[in-house]
């Protein structure tokens, strides 16, 4: 599992995509944090790195879909998929080696950014338990929506269609906290209690204040696997179609 996840891993700095996802997101972070230094009004200035990240919640589900329509579309569109399946790797360790080189391009991300609370703390002070914290629930929810993607790019061999239904599938995924305060959707209590289990927006918001929920971590971690799961089962049934 170890050699496909290295391989999937180079496969995304062999080709533009990984340092171009790596660059846009550092521009919209670095856009976010010069827009607030911009707004001192005064000799003291506040201002929340949780509110930076909130806002790159946003610009980030458009980025991810990227990187995880390679994982299965893109394999078919190029008919590597059956030398892939017929590896002496089972579908699980597939699917986890490719889920894992792509959590690795996010934690890559999320390192570089560190730069500005490090900036930030040496004309400053940050508060690092609120920071972690927050840096904690965006790379969860992360996880998320790289699980999501991947499981998107398994049902279809047009990686331009993955990318959009992706992109639509983690957009509807965050705002499934607006959606289940409708009036009408808040009228059905089965529905509006599974829609409130996929509140990513508000576990997010939870972490951005510096707590850490174990109902919250069992949530992110549960649609983690459930997304993973059927992505298994998705690649599975399509390798026994084969024979």
């Amino acid at each position: 599992m170890f050699a496909l996840y290295k391989k999937e891993l180079q496969s995304y700095f062999l080709s533009p995509i990984a340092y171009f996802v790596i660059a846009f997101f550092m521009a919209t972070f670095s856009l976010t944090f010069i827009m607030d230094i911009s707004n001192v009004s005064s000799a003291t200035y506040e201002f929340s790195f949780s509110s930076i990240f909130y806002v790159n919640l946003f610009y980030f589900i458009f980025l991810l879909p990227l990187l995880t329509m390679r994982a299965f579309s893109e394999e078919r569109k190029n008919g590597t998929e059956t030398l892939l399946l017929s590896s002496p790797l089972n579908v699980t360790q597939i699917v986890m080696a490719k889920f894992l080189a792509t959590a690795t391009i996010l934690l890559i991300m999320l390192a570089v950014s560190l730069f500005y609370p490090i900036v930030a703390t040496i004309y400053g002070r940050v508060i690092w338990s609120s920071l972690i914290c927050t840096y904690i629930g965006f790379f969860l929810f992360g996880l998320v929506c790289i699980a999501l993607g991947i499981f998107i790019s398994s049902l279809t061999e047009m990686p331009i269609l993955a990318i959009l239904i992706s992109e639509l599938a983690m957009l509807l995924l965050l705002l499934m906290d607006n959606m289940g305060q409708t009036a009408y959707l808040s009228s059905i209590p089965i529905l509006s209690d599974v829609l409130n289990w996929f509140s990513n927006q508000t576990k997010f918001y939870i972490f951005s204040q510096g707590l850490l929920r174990i109902s919250d971590l069992l949530g992110y971690l549960t649609e983690i696997l459930v997304f993973l799961t059927w992505t298994i089962i998705s690649i599975e049934k399509r390798r026994w179609s084969r024979g």
